[in-house]
């Protein structure tokens, strides 16, 4: 069991910037705090080992440890207010429940008590709410606090993913309560719902009974998708937009929290007629005075489309205008109960739009408290560093974590010729994954079984450090959202990823980082967000540019920026495989949180439900660049072809290598010489993930091949979506098909600037076979070193 883990509030920072980092120290243990910059995370024996340099720092410093807790769940939150506190009430919404309850209709999954719309304190036992019970019916509780709790039950499990009308009336004169329990099928039902209709049928439940006492008034919020464990918690969390205003938060009952979505709540502050449920149910302009005025809030969550559907805050449309906000990020842009499917995008129907899905397992901060902060110093070099925490200052993988960060150089200027865009985007797509102990698909792909990691195993047994978008949550829809205000575990020096034969994304960055240390090339570092927020400008500062071994996602801004980085005559080296395949988009007022819709097509974990393909964050269509008609060819050269992560294999030189516009780059390299047939990524410098030369999808055509892979296993496949028809043969793994091939190419751009790209994944782990003297480090450092030369290319 991991004993301390840790994150910092910033990937990157500049000379006089300040990173703050916060710590969790499982047991209340005392840890060691130690600067650290990180040159080589591989502790292969096999190849340099790890590598860090201990650095002086005031921070420097032995701490108290203490534990902190993830608080996971997505919620709407409205704050207290007198008007909630009615005697005679109504409480209605549309739900789309994914997890009901237990058995085959509800995932298999025990879950509990479900907050829907709740103005309940589940410790005071006051107030009211409606929920889903742990049978997985609709429940309505009135609680006037010391045990008197009424509640009744529609006595009708729930369907999942079937949408419902749901609504429950009191009235304090009377003690009469009417709970109403009506499904909604539509020939769309919400995407890939439920749509039988007998069955469905069958959950339709109207039931009436007597209370004695009404709801005693409680402090809590009014919570959607979940209900108060504790009012007035400490701690904050910021409402509306990002970095707004600060609201105190109750924390909610984590194992109330809701899983589906939920779609124009309402509550009004009488007994409503079934008549008035279902107009105040279409929404509240069309409700009639007297109507009108019994309403207390009717928030729709279309509302804001228009603005900014991205934001934090709900919209209250009733007279009384009692705005709330959600906490930890669920998911907007979603299909509402009565999406027709005749648009596709919530911007072109909106009042389609009116869903919002709730997770239990949601997270945007972790929120912990801040242990320590660290301020760049002036001078300080450009480059890889990290926090690293120790127990009691004990080296072992229990007792030890490290929290990376990016140390760019003075603002607005360059240290060095070279920059080296680090992919964080990708980190974050991939954070905390849990494929290899959740889903059997690593077996299949890595044939063999997969060897854990003890975060691994921490992070199967805590789902509240959040998941990457690889990953499915609790009721099986994909996640779409990730954020790095929170431990990501897989991002650490040290770490040996279950999907590779060595080191995947940060740790097998960090063999190229090494490597253009040992051969004593200047560098500097910027981040994903950085190239996002800073565009054509930063990088026009360098002569070269590198990218890393996987820089997946991107952002339009990032393709915008490579490609007039291109035509103002940049030189770029592409050192990966995969790269700038699935579009991602940054929070608008949040940097720290991505967004990810996959679509109809590409190499994916999950697929977005029809209607749901569009960015939340910017409106615009998601999934694959290709789909988007910025195939990954256009922007590098090379198209994503195959993966396979069983071994990696070597590359055979093309003619075009001998060319004399081409020969300086194998200068020392034998004619017939096999290239990258060693290294620390499955044994070669062509594996993992591969890319190819494709004129018909916009490799240039002044392109020259330089070298090409051959060898591969049945286990490297071909990319599905280039695959129109599965058949035999053609279709099969690496020993096969002739599309799986990493090809190596070089070609020259506008203004004397030029590409080169090998193809590979694995390309960089192969750069320090034989104390660095191979033919793949001798390979990188002619290109690297022409490319740095003034003057044209040959």
């Amino acid at each position: 069991m991991l004993r301390i883990t840790g994150y910092s509030d910033r990937y990157s920072a500049c000379p006089g910037d300040t990173v703050g980092f916060y710590v969790n120290s499982e047991k209340g243990e005392r840890y060691e705090m130690q600067l650290v910059r990180l040159i080589h995370g591989d502790t292969n024996p096999d190849g340099p080992g790890f590598k860090e340099e201990e650095l002086s720092a005031p921070c420097n410093k032995r701490y108290a440890g203490r534990p902190q807790k993830i608080h996971g769940g997505s919620y709407g939150l409205v704050p207290d207010d007198a008007r909630l506190h009615a005697e005679s009430f109504t409480v209605q919404a549309f739900i789309f429940p994914t997890t009901p309850g237990p058995g085959p209709h509800g995932y298999c999954h025990d879950k509990g008590m479900q907050g829907i719309v709740t103005k309940w304190s589940i410790r005071q036992q006051k107030g009211y709410g409606l929920f889903i019970d742990e049978s997985g019916c609709l429940m309505l509780s009135i609680g006037a606090g010391r045990g008197k709790v009424f509640r009744v039950s529609s006595g009708k499990p729930l369907l999942r993913k079937v949408w419902y009308l749901v609504a429950a009336s009191y009235d304090a004169a009377t003690g009469n309560v009417t709970l109403y329990q009506e499904p909604i099928v539509t020939s769309t039902n919400g995407g890939l719902g439920m749509a039988m209709l007998h069955p469905a049928a069958d959950t339709a439940a109207r039931v009436e009974a007597k209370c004695k006492h009404p709801p005693a008034p409680n402090r809590a919020p009014l919570l959607i998708a979940a209900a108060t464990a504790q009012v007035d918690s400490g701690r904050s969390i910021q409402g509306g937009h990002y970095r707004e205003a600060v609201e105190p938060v109750s924390l909610p009952e984590q194992d109330w929290c809701y899983n589906g979505k939920i779609d124009r709540p309402r509550v009004a502050g009488r007994a409503l007629s079934k008549a008035e449920i279902d107009a105040l149910a279409r929404g509240i302009e069309g409700c009639a005075g007297e109507l009108r005025s019994a309403v207390i809030g009717a928030w729709d969550f279309h509302a804001n489309i228009g603005t900014n559907i991205a934001s934090c805050q709900i919209v209250d449309t009733s007279p009384n205008r009692l705005h709330g906000f959600v906490i930890n990020l669920p998911v907007r842009g979603m299909t509402g109960y009565n999406w027709t499917g005749d648009d596709i995008n919530y911007v072109h129907a909106p009042e389609q739009y009116g869903a919002i899905h709730f997770h239990d397992d949601d997270i945007d901060d972790a929120r912990w408290d801040m242990d320590f902060e660290f301020t760049i110093p002036s001078g300080m070099k450009s480059g890889v560093y990290a926090a690293r925490l120790r127990i009691n200052g004990k080296s072992s993988p229990d007792t030890e974590d490290y929290v990376p960060f990016f140390v760019r150089p003075p603002r607005g200027k360059a240290t060095a010729k070279i920059a080296f865009i680090v992919p964080t985007n990708s980190y974050m797509a991939y954070s905390n994954d849990n494929l290899g102990t959740n889903s059997v698909v690593a077996q299949l792909l890595a044939g063999r079984v997969p060897i854990m990691n003890a975060s691994d195993l921490y992070l199967n047994e805590h789902r509240e450090y959040g998941l990457s978008t690889y990953s499915c949550h609790s009721d099986g829809s994909g996640v779409c959202y990730s954020s790095r205000l929170r431990p990501i575990l897989n991002m650490r020096p040290k770490y040996r990823h279950w999907l590779s034969p060595s080191l995947w994304q940060f740790n097998a960055d960090l063999h190229l980082t090494d490597w253009l240390e040992e051969m004593g090339f200047d560098f500097d570092v910027h981040t994903d967000e950085d190239l996002d927020r800073e565009g054509p400008e930063l990088l026009s500062r360098y002569r070269v540019v590198l990218t890393g071994s996987h820089p997946e996602y991107s952002s339009e801004r990032m393709l915008d920026a490579y490609e007039a980085y291109q035509a103002n005559g940049g030189r770029w080296l592409y050192l990966g495989a995969n790269g700038f395949y699935w579009c991602s988009q940054y929070h608008p007022d949040n940097g720290n949180i991505i967004e990810v819709r996959k679509g109809e097509a590409g190499t994916r974990a999950w697929t977005a439900n029809p209607g749901e393909y569009n960015n939340a964050f910017d409106g615009k269509f998601g999934g694959m660049w290709r789909a988007r008609g910025r195939i990954p060819s256009k922007v590098c050269g090379l198209t994503f072809t195959g993966y396979g992560f069983d071994v990696s294999s070597y590359y055979r030189r093309a003619s075009d290598s001998h060319r004399p516009e081409c020969s300086w780059m194998f200068k020392g390299i034998g004619e017939d010489e096999i290239i990258g047939d060693f290294g620390l990524v499955g044994g070669g410098a062509a594996g993992l993930e591969i890319d190819r030369y494709d004129l018909e999808f916009g490799t240039p055509h002044n392109a020259y091949l330089l070298a090409r892979s051959e060898g591969h296993t049945d286990l490297m496949m071909q990319v599905n979506e280039e695959i129109h028809f599965t058949v035999r043969g053609y279709y099969g793994g690496g020993d096969e098909n002739p599309m799986i091939r990493a090809d190596m190419i070089y070609y020259k751009t506008p203004n004397d600037g030029a590409v080169f790209a090998p193809g590979s994944l694995a390309w960089c782990g192969s750069l320090s076979h034989n104390n660095y003297r191979n033919n793949v480090s001798r390979l990188m450092k002619n290109v690297l070193t022409g490319f740095l030369k003034n003057g044209p290319l040959p």
